[in-house]
């Protein structure tokens, strides 16, 4: 990651990111890029070939391998696409209100690199100036996410092919294969044949002088989480570079709930516990590289900490930064406003800034089976419910990237698929429940929607590319944070916002980003509570007793916190006790009920 800010741009759905890079990397950002879908990215590469006129051979599913193919191929675009912009901003130093000045502008006001071009600028040193610059300007880093949940297999002439042709397996071979010097993103839990298949690549090895080619982000959501898995990867001769800690509700995209642990007591624990970490994993790592006899460096490598999920005002993010020693803050959903920096159709962005608090839901429409952090009357959805009363419900899956069901079939379908939920609303109909059990039962399975085709589409609509294989549904995936702001902004306007030079925040009774996320948590609790205790599952709600232990641990460390900080708290939202309060005293009516 580079180090020029100290915010990033984490993934959006599946296309909303997948050309962020081009946008933001000349000006030292950093971005994620979803691997999710080969199609799209392919789709992408031809697009970007017309129009820097480059050369362009199409990849066809036909040939071996074209699933990692592919993804070599688009992001060996990219990262000539970013180096040759890079170029271009170093090489306006002659020109007025030139990319270099855009570049240093939405610097951090205490960036040193700021302050070092500033007083070159000032002293008429122009020879020293374009040297420096060209020794000093760095791009941000073009980084990549693969969810290792999708993992399909896969099959040529009706025979199962090995593992490392799955989804996730081909996606990281085509990243390793690219001519990127960047990071993986892996997140959605643990897949330990994806983990070893790492071990596989000469790319994520140190070399002679300590430095990768390719480094290992871990997305997790406790500190828990980070040391089992660091200590996995460890004891292959991998490191990880990166823990980024994501707050498990108030995010966007796939929600994984924790265990009642929340953000703030886990960033805690981060904090504490950071060397130790970085001691215990450095120990099984030099051990398993000297096993394998390869390189070893003397000391632990950089080892980065960073978190995201909610984060709104400067404030926050400047607290957060310092009182925790992050790295660095992502910031996501504020972005999806921002023009120049996603790639999204303007009808759903229209949607996007007229959406308030009601209409940003925690939704069960993921076939993977996770909340899902869904807009309501997105065009993907109205597709969906269109389908059911039509008597034909569930999508035709045209890319089957989420298809890891098994239930009726041999090889893998989705559950949002139609195949599917025919087969599975046969079997309700022989069940004869009740009226009101069937309706319910009957909903749940047809609320699944076909996002991995959803999140994907609004970027091929944005470049008007061809949307027959997808349809035009859109799904979009915004935290609740995006309630807050309420126009269309752009990438200079955002890093504005990130660094307190500017306040495009539309709501000033935003709650802290605590005290939202433990609002959502209150309210998730509630809900699968009160889900229980009709279905009458009494071991499913003592179960909620350990959630709930650690819901009143996080509320006693928060009313701790805001009290020892209280002007720097107050400075972010001046009622946040209050509210923790009446959060407690509900929390208390949910208890007992359990």
């Amino acid at each position: 990651m580079s180090k020029t800010h100290t915010f990033h741009i984490p993934v959006m759905g599946i296309g909303y990111t997948v050309d962020t890079p081009l946008k933001v990397a000349q000006y030292g950002i950093s971005s994620v890029v979803s691997l999710v879908d080969d199609i799209l990215v392919e789709k992408m590469r031809e697009f970007y070939s017309q129009k820097f006129d480059l050369p362009f051979q199409g990849i066809s599913n036909k040939i071996e391998d074209f699933r990692a193919k592919r993804i070599t191929a688009y992001l060996d675009l990219m990262d000539k696409l970013v180096k040759e912009n890079l170029e271009e901003v170093k090489h306006s130093i002659h020109e007025k209100s030139s990319e270099l000045d855009k570049y240093m502008e939405m610097l951090p006001d205490v960036s040193s690199v700021k302050a070092k071009f500033k007083e070159l600028t000032n002293g008429n040193k122009l020879k020293e100036l374009q040297q420096w610059v060209q020794q000093n300007l760095t791009a941000g880093s073009i980084d990549v996410n693969i969810m290792t949940k999708l993992d399909r297999e896969n099959y040529s002439n009706g025979e199962q092919l090995p593992s490392e042709y799955n989804d996730a397996h081909a996606a990281l071979r085509g990243f390793a294969n690219s001519t990127l010097n960047s990071s993986v993103v892996l997140s959605a839990g643990m897949n330990p044949r994806l983990y070893s298949y790492c071990e596989s690549f000469e790319q994520f090895y140190p070399d002679a002088n300590g430095n990768f080619n390719k480094k290992i982000i871990l997305k997790v959501s406790d500190y828990r989480s980070a040391l089992i898995q660091g200590k996995i990867f460890a004891k292959k001769g991998l490191w990880i570079s990166e823990y980024r800690i994501e707050s498990g509700l108030n995010c966007g995209g796939h929600a994984f709930a924790t265990d009642g642990h929340l953000l703030g007591p886990i960033l805690e624990d981060f904090k504490k516990n950071r060397e130790a970490l970085r001691n215990d994993v450095y120990e099984l790592y030099a051990n398993a590289l000297k096993a394998k006899e390869r390189y070893c460096p003397e000391e632990a490598p950089e080892m980065l900490i960073t978190a995201q999920g909610g984060v709104g005002t400067s404030e926050e993010h400047e607290f957060l930064m310092d009182y925790y020693n992050l790295d660095s803050i992502g910031w996501g959903t504020p972005f999806m406003l921002a023009q120049d920096v996603i790639t999204i159709d303007d009808d759903t962005l229209q949607q996007l800034v007229d959406a308030k608090e009601d209409d940003l839901y925690l939704s069960e429409i993921s076939p993977l089976g996770v909340m899902f952090n869904n807009l309501r009357g997105n065009s993907k959805d109205i597709q969906k419910e269109n389908w059911v009363k039509a008597g034909t419900p569930g999508s035709p899956c045209t890319k089957k990237y989420a298809s890891i069901n098994r239930e009726f079939t041999e090889h893998s379908i989705c559950t949002a698929s139609r195949q599917y939920q025919k087969l599975k609303l046969e079997e309700l109909k022989n069940k004869n429940l009740p009226e009101a059990e069937y309706k319910r039962q009957f909903d749940k399975i047809v609320e699944k929607a076909c996002i991995c085709v959803g999140l994907g589409t609004s970027a091929l609509m944005k470049y008007n590319l061809d949307t027959k294989l997808e349809g035009p549904g859109v799904s979009i995936c915004p935290g609740p944070n995006l309630a807050y702001y309420s126009k269309k902004t752009n990438l200079k306007e955002m890093v504005d916002h990130i660094y307190g030079r500017v306040n495009l925040m539309t709501r000033p009774d935003r709650p802290n980003l605590f005290v939202k996320e433990l609002g959502i948590y209150v309210n998730y609790m509630k809900d699968k509570v009160e889900e229980l205790r009709l279905a009458g599952d009494e071991k499913g709600l003592a179960g909620f007793k350990r959630f709930q232990r650690n819901m009143d641990k996080g509320i006693a460390y928060y009313k701790e916190l805001f009290t020892e900080v209280k002007a720097k708290i107050d400075g972010m939202k001046e009622n946040a006790m209050e509210q923790i309060e009446a959060l407690e005293n509900e929390l208390k009516s949910i208890e007992l009920k359990i």
